[in-house]
C-alpha cells in the first residue's frame, strides 16, 4: 500500500513538472520574436574587449526594465544583475560580452559592418564571431522567464555580464572587484556557450575538465650576428629557433603521459633582416594548452629547461640565453563540478528530451568562466555547450564529411530562433529546478 501510495505521488509531481515545462516552453514561444530582434541588434552592434560600453548599457537598460537590481561598471564595462525572491539557493548565470577583430563573411541580412580603430591606427572589422551575441539574448530571454515564473522558485537569482572573455579578462577582474564579497555568494554558477559541432535544439555537457588552460609564452631567443658567409664567427639565433621549435615538440609525445592531453604550438617566428645577414635575435610566440594545473607548471618550467639547454649548447654566455616570458593573464582551465554538471544534465532531459542532451568531448580552446569555480569557496559550476547549426546544414554536413564554419570564423552564423529557444529554455529551467519550491 505504502509504495503504491509513493507511485502515485510521484508520478503526480512529474505530471506537474511536464504541465509547467510545457507553460514555460509557450511563454518563451510568446517571447521568442522578441529575442530575436534582441539577438539581431546585439549582432549588428558588436564592441571589442574592454570596450563594450553600449552593449552594457543596453543589457542594464533590458534588465532594469525587467525588475532586477543592476550594478555596473564593474571591470570597467561588466555588470551584475540580482533578483531576490525568498529564502533559498543562490544561483548565478553568466554571459560574456565581448566581440572579436574578425571581418563578417556570413551574408545575413544583419549581418555586422562595425569597424574599429585599433592602437596601431588601423581599421578592423569586429563581428561576433564567437557567439556572445547569442549567450547575452539567452540571458536576457531566461531573465525574464524567471520574473514571470516566480511562483515556481524561491532564493537569489544573479545574473552577470563579464567582459573581456576573448583576453582573459573579465571573470579575473570581475572578483578582484569583489564579485563575492559586494554581492551574495552563489551556491552553483551555470554558463552555456554555443557550440560550432552541434545542431541547434540539442545541448552537450561535459563532466570534469571540459576546455584548457591557456597560457602564451614568447620566446626571445638571442645570438652573435654577423655576415651570412662567414657563420663560424657567429652564433645563428635562427638556427637555436629552429632546434628549440622542434624539441618543444618532444615534450608532449615524449615527456608527458599519452592519457595527459596537452599542446604547445608554436604560432610566431620572426627573426633576420636580410638573406645574407646572420641577425642578433629571433621571437617566438607560443600558445600552451593543458588541463591540470600540475601538467601546466611541468609545460611552463620544460620551455624555459629546453630554450636554455639548446643556447647553452650552442655556446651562449649565461647573459645572452633566451628569455622566456609567461603572459600574465592566462586563462585557466573548465572544471565542470561532476555532480553537479549530472544533476543540471537529469533536469535538462526531462525538460528537452534524453535525445537532445548529449555527452561530448572536452575541448582544448579557453574559457575564463573557469575562474568563477577556482576560488576558496569552491562552488559548484558547470559550462554547457548549446547547439546553434541549422540542423538541415548539420546533417548535410555530416553525411557528406564536410567542414562546418568553427567558432571565430567570419562564416559563424547561428540559427538564431531554435538556438535561442533551447538556451532559454535550458537555462530558465536548470535555474528553477536548483531553486524549486
Amino acid at each position: 500500500m505504502k509504495k503504491h501510495l509513493f507511485t502515485l505521488i510521484f508520478l503526480a509531481s512529474q505530471l506537474t513538472f511536464f504541465a509547467n515545462a510545457e507553460k514555460l516552453n509557450d511563454s518563451i514561444q510568446q517571447e521568442l520574436s522578441d529575442l530575436e530582434k534582441i539577438y539581431h541588434h546585439l549582432h549588428q552592434t558588436p564592441e571589442l574587449s574592454k570596450i563594450e560600453v553600449n552593449t552594457a548599457h543596453f543589457l542594464a537598460k533590458e534588465l532594469k526594465q525587467y525588475g532586477y537590481d543592476v550594478t555596473e561598471g564593474i571591470a570597467k564595462t561588466g555588470l551584475v544583475a540580482i533578483l531576490k525572491n525568498g529564502k533559498g539557493p543562490t544561483v548565478m548565470l553568466r554571459a560574456d560580452t565581448d566581440a572579436l577583430p574578425v571581418l563578417e563573411e556570413t551574408g545575413l541580412p544583419y549581418a555586422s559592418t562595425v569597424t574599429f580603430q585599433n592602437k596601431s591606427g588601423v581599421s578592423v572589422s569586429v563581428m561576433h564571431a564567437c557567439g556572445h551575441d547569442m549567450h547575452m539574448t539567452v540571458l536576457l530571454g531566461t531573465a525574464k522567464q524567471m520574473v514571470q515564473h516566480k511562483n515556481q522558485w524561491q532564493g537569489t537569482l544573479i545574473l552577470i555580464a563579464q567582459p573581456g572573455e576573448e583576453v582573459g579578462y573579465g571573470a579575473k577582474q570581475m572578483l578582484a572587484e569583489g564579485l563575492y564579497e559586494k554581492f551574495p555568494l552563489p551556491d552553483y554558477n551555470i554558463a552555456m556557450h554555443v557550440s560550432a559541432d552541434l545542431p541547434a535544439g540539442q545541448i552537450g555537457y561535459i563532466k570534469g575538465y571540459a576546455m584548457a588552460n591557456v597560457d602564451s609564452v614568447d620566446v626571445i631567443i638571442k645570438g652573435v650576428g654577423g655576415h651570412g658567409a662567414y657563420p663560424h664567427n657567429t652564433i645563428d639565433p635562427v638556427v637555436i629557433a629552429s632546434e628549440i621549435v622542434l624539441k618543444l615538440q618532444t615534450i608532449i609525445s615524449r615527456e608527458i603521459s599519452p592519457l595527459e592531453s596537452a599542446v604547445i604550438t608554436v604560432g610566431s617566428i620572426h627573426g633576420g633582416t636580410k638573406h645574407n645577414i646572420i641577425g642578433n635575435e629571433v621571437k617566438l610566440q607560443l600558445t600552451v594548452r593543458s588541463y591540470s594545473d600540475e601538467s601546466r607548471n611541468f609545460l611552463l618550467k620544460r620551455i624555459e629547461q629546453i630554450s636554455h639547454g639548446i643556447a647553452r649548447t650552442a655556446g651562449l654566455p649565461n647573459e645572452l640565453l633566451p628569455e622566456v616570458i609567461v603572459q600574465e593573464e592566462y586563462t585557466p582551465a573548465v572544471y565542470n563540478q561532476p555532480e553537479f554538471t549530472q544533476q543540471v544534465v537529469n533536469n535538462l532531459q526531462q525538460v528537452l528530451g534524453k535525445d537532445n542532451i548529449v555527452l561530448v568531448d572536452p575541448v582544448m580552446a579557453g574559457e575564463d568562466f573557469s575562474r568563477y569555480g577556482r576560488t576558496k569557496e569552491k562552488i559548484p559550476s558547470t559550462l554547457l555547450w548549446l547547439g546553434s547549426v541549422n540542423s538541415a546544414q548539420y546533417k548535410e554536413a555530416k553525411a557528406n564529411n564536410k567542414t562546418l564554419p568553427t567558432l571565430h570564423s567570419g562564416k559563424f552564423a547561428p540559427d538564431a530562433k531554435p538556438t535561442i529557444l533551447t538556451g532559454v529554455t535550458g537555462m530558465t529551467e536548470t535555474a528553477i529546478k536548483l531553486m524549486k519550491k
